[in-house]
């Protein structure tokens, strides 16, 4: 027999011919076979939640160059927010200082403006901008730099970065950036609330009379204000962000920057209003000789509720919504702009 019978043969053998389909039913022969590369393997045998993974990835191999411009994009963003919203600062220091120690009917926060405005001109109303932007590109880049690598380290230790979590990395950098900074906050408001000083000359003054301690009155409600502020205002910042994306069409852009930083705004005010006076008074121990000396936030508090009522808390609370809710959202949108410019990721 020849070798074409032969072949022949094989092909028409009903068991040879079965055995030949069943191995070609094992491929598809209209699309080629081939090897996926190792890389494809990697991601295919990857958890689709990579969140995690990718951030890991982000912030284990940073570069000087990355570290700059994250709280770089970060201080720069509050010290304009600052600049606008400087002169109800001032406004709001004056209205947390009426009546020291006393009951009665208080100022409105328009009538302060005309009185002092005729009283000491426009000049008043940036009293202590130096101090006041020196201490906002240290605090804000801090404040707000510290808080992605801290809910990193949430993420890395607890494996979830939950609102909580949120909440705890925004205070912990609030609180931190705070201790930090708290000399050129005292150096501030006693600027804003006397025109006739100077920066360097007030410094000089504190530190000779008063001691070196105290450029740190006030740190323990400031420290509180500031991790309150600031878990209040990024935990709900990023959150209502989260919300907003998953429930409407909203993408990242500046309605969902501004509608997000809005709601941070009114939910930070509600919350700091109280904290925000005391570390007020405090740091202003000598202009609150009338009710005697605080011995700390928790004096603070009980003495203004003995001889200024419950109401003694909330005031300036006006001036505090008006300053805070532009700046929060003057802060959030400049510095998601500044951080796309930069090349960074959204917060």
């Amino acid at each position: 027999m020849s070798f074409i019978g032969l072949k022949r043969k094989n092909l028409v053998n009903p068991t040879r011919r079965f055995h030949i389909l069943q191995r070609l039913s094992r491929f598809d022969i209209s699309k080629p076979q081939v090897k996926p590369r190792k890389s494809e393997r990697t991601a295919k045998s990857a958890p689709e939640n990579s969140g995690f993974q990718n951030e890991k990835q982000s912030w284990s191999a940073v570069s000087p160059s990355e570290v700059a411009y994250h709280f770089g994009t970060s201080g720069l963003s509050v010290a304009a927010a600052t600049a606008v919203t400087h002169p109800l600062d001032v406004l709001k220091v004056r209205l947390q200082m009426q009546l020291v120690g006393q009951k009665g009917p208080l100022t409105g926060m328009g009538r302060l403006f005309l009185h002092t405005f005729k009283k000491e001109g426009p000049r008043f109303l940036y009293l202590g901008l130096t101090p006041a932007l020196t201490r906002s590109v240290l605090y804000g880049g801090l404040r707000l730099g510290l808080y992605e690598p801290s809910k990193y380290a949430c993420n890395w230790a607890f494996g979830s970065a939950n609102l909580f979590a949120k909440i705890g990395s925004a205070g912990f950098g609030g609180a931190i950036a705070t201790a930090l900074t708290n000399p050129v906050e005292v150096l501030k408001v006693r600027l804003q609330m006397n025109p006739n000083l100077s920066p360097v000359g007030e410094l000089r003054r504190i530190v000779t009379e008063e001691g070196v301690k105290a450029l740190w009155k006030g740190v323990g409600p400031a420290m509180a204000r500031a991790a309150t502020l600031t878990a209040s205002q990024l935990a709900t910042y990023d959150e209502t962000k989260r919300i907003l994306i998953r429930l409407t069409s909203l993408e990242e852009g500046f309605h969902l920057h501004l509608i997000s930083s809005t709601v941070a705004g009114m939910v930070s005010t509600l919350i700091t209003a109280p904290v925000d006076m005391i570390k007020t008074r405090l740091m202003l121990q000598q202009e609150s000789k009338k009710a005697g000396n605080y011995k700390n936030g928790f004096h603070c508090a009980y003495q203004v509720m003995l001889t200024e009522g419950p109401r003694g808390l909330y005031k300036g609370s006006l001036a505090t919504f008006a300053r805070l809710g532009p700046q929060t959202t003057i802060t959030f949108i400049l510095c998601e702009k500044l951080r796309e410019l930069a090349g960074l990721n959204a917060i």
